[in-house]
């Protein structure tokens, strides 16, 4: 069972003209008002500005997490935004404390501050020791994110990801399916995750909830546009370059 049983925003908090602001005014966001976690893996899915990542960011500044990335993977910064984290109201069984928000965009930021940390004459010799024991820049991007994933996903928690697929070839995706796996498996973790994957978002008795513009619901992974578009663009390549190539030529 997930220990972040349910999240809610509390809306009458908020003044007419506060709801017309910035995160608020995310059509997906003032559609929602509660959401019941029935599974240890849930995916947030949706179009580019459809406000998955916003989501994701209030549940972990609502957890204490840093939601900055880089060097504010470890210690946490003012400038986190906190405004729908202050309308939201978390239910937990049990409490826990321990788990982290993971940002791919500030990935290199993050393994930029680790290698500053290797060279403090008296923490230096440890600062690798958590990432296989080297830095994460001598390794390709998406060896530094299974690194990553595979030294940080490592006991009780939850995690909050947030397209952790971007730097991963295919092959690598599924390992970071098997590093999910082998946690949530024996009941130790919980992850949220934000992605545009359909490999990833496969992954087996998963929760998928899809953001539109007009309400945030589950949907069962066969119905969803990732997957469907995906099977029929390999399956029918060829009839959308035709339309896609013949548009362009028309406008030439």
């Amino acid at each position: 069972m997930p220990f972040l049983q349910r999240i809610a925003l509390d809306w009458s908090e908020l003044s007419e003209a506060d709801k017309e602001q910035f995160p608020f005014s995310i059509k997906a966001i003032q559609h929602f008002n509660e959401y019941r976690f029935r599974s240890n893996v849930t995916f947030f899915i949706g179009n580019n500005g459809s406000g998955k990542s916003t989501l994701l960011e209030a549940i972990g500044v609502s957890c204490g997490f840093s939601v900055v990335g880089g060097r504010d993977l470890t210690i946490k910064k003012e400038k986190d935004n906190e405004s729908l984290a202050n309308i939201m109201k978390l239910s937990w069984l049990p409490k826990v404390s321990h788990g982290l928000f993971f940002r791919a965009e500030t990935f290199d930021t993050f393994a930029g501050y680790i290698d500053e940390l290797a060279k403090d004459p008296y923490i230096g010799h440890t600062a690798y020791a958590p990432y296989g024991g080297k830095s994460l820049n001598e390794q390709s991007h998406g060896q530094a994110f299974l690194t990553f994933f595979q030294n940080r996903l490592d006991r009780k928690g939850l995690y909050l990801l947030d397209e952790p697929e971007s730097a991963l070839s295919p092959q690598n995706q599924l390992a970071f399916l098997s590093i999910i796996r082998e946690l949530e498996k024996s009941g130790q973790a919980q992850f949220i995750i934000a992605t545009h994957s359909p490999i990833i978002m496969a992954y087996p008795d998963a929760q998928i909830l899809q953001f539109t513009e007009t309400s945030i619901e589950p949907i069962a992974y066969e119905d969803t546009d990732h997957f469907n578009l995906t099977r029929d663009f390999l399956n029918h390549r060829e009839r959308y370059f035709r339309a896609l190539f013949d548009q362009d030529e028309e406008r030439d």
